[in-house]
């Protein structure tokens, strides 16, 4: 049986923890970024 792509990306993001982010989900790792350093996370359109 094959797995959607939404399910996929489902589950990496938001329950498969990464060693290299520490142990967290990279939604998890994204929180504590911006709420740690805000500014790494806005886009700046003319960059």
């Amino acid at each position: 049986m094959r797995v959607p792509l939404t399910d996929f990306m489902a589950f990496y993001n938001f329950a498969r923890r990464l060693r290299t982010l520490g142990g967290l989900t990279p939604y998890e790792y994204i929180c504590k970024v911006w709420t740690s350093e805000p500014d790494k996370l806005i886009l700046n359109a003319i960059h």
